[in-house]
C-alpha cells in the first residue's frame, strides 16, 4: 500500500525487453534504499513493482532494477517510459508512516491524457481526459492518484477532470514535466468505487 505522496524522482538508466518481460532501472539517491530488501515493493508512476535487484554506482546513488510483465506494459504508461525518462517514485507504507495522502494500492485504472495546461505564478491547473465508466468515479473536490501522486480534483466536466497544483507539487514530482498528449496513469479512489458501484447494485434490486 502506498499514501500517494512523491518522495522522489528517479531518472530510468536503462529499459530491456526480451520475451514479452521488460526489466526497468532506475537510478536513486542512498536514502531510497535504506532498510530495502528483495522483494519490496515500490510504485512507479504509480505502479506497484516489485524490487529485483539493487546495487550501489557511488557514494551518492544505488541502482534499483524492476521486471514488468506485458500486461502491464499494456495498462499502464511504463511501456512509454525510455532511458533518460523521469519518473515519480514511493516506497511502500510502513505502519506508524504518516498519512499525508490517501491509501493508493499501486494498481491502474485507466490510462488518460493530459489536454491542457494553464499556469500563472503561483498556480497550474491541468486538464485530463476520462471517459465512462471511470468518469463516474470521479467527483469536485474527491481523491484521484496521478502518476502516482495523490490528488483533490478540482472540476469534472463530461468527459476531462482538472486538478490545481502549487509549485512544490510540480518540482517534487513529474507532473511538472508533462506535456499536452502525454500519458498519465490513473488510479481512483478504491472507497469511491465502493460506494458507487454498492448504490448503482442496490438501484437495480
Amino acid at each position: 500500500m502506498f499514501t500517494g505522496i512523491v518522495q522522489s524522482q528517479a531518472e530510468v538508466i536503462s529499459v530491456t525487453t526480451a520475451n514479452k518481460l521488460s526489466r526497468l532501472v532506475i537510478k536513486v539517491t542512498n536514502d531510497l534504499v535504506l532498510q530495502l530488501d528483495l522483494g519490496a515493493s515500490i510504485a512507479i508512476n504509480g505502479v506497484c513493482l516489485t524490487v529485483v535487484e539493487y546495487k550501489k554506482l557511488d557514494d551518492e546513488y544505488y541502482s534499483i532494477a524492476f521486471d514488468v510483465i506485458s500486461e502491464t506494459l499494456d495498462v499502464t504508461t511504463l511501456g512509454q517510459v525510455e532511458v533518460g525518462s523521469w519518473v515519480n517514485i514511493e516506497r511502500s507504507l510502513k505502519v506508524g508512516d504518516e498519512l499525508g495522502g490517501h491509501i493508493v494500492s499501486g494498481h491502474v485504472h485507466y490510462k488518460s491524457s493530459l489536454i491542457k495546461r494553464e499556469e500563472t505564478a503561483t498556480n497550474t491547473t491541468l486538464y485530463f481526459s476520462c471517459e465512462s465508466p471511470w468518469l463516474e468515479y470521479v467527483f469536485d473536490k474527491g481523491f484521484i492518484t496521478v502518476n502516482g501522486t495523490s490528488l483533490t480534483v478540482g472540476e469534472v466536466s463530461d468527459a476531462t477532470f482538472t486538478v490545481h497544483l502549487i509549485p512544490e507539487t510540480l518540482t517534487r514530482t513529474n507532473l511538472g514535466k508533462l506535456n499536452v498528449g502525454d500519458n498519465v496513469n490513473l488510479e481512483f479512489d478504491q472507497q469511491t468505487i465502493t460506494i458507487v458501484k454498492t448504490i448503482k447494485r442496490m438501484k437495480l434490486s
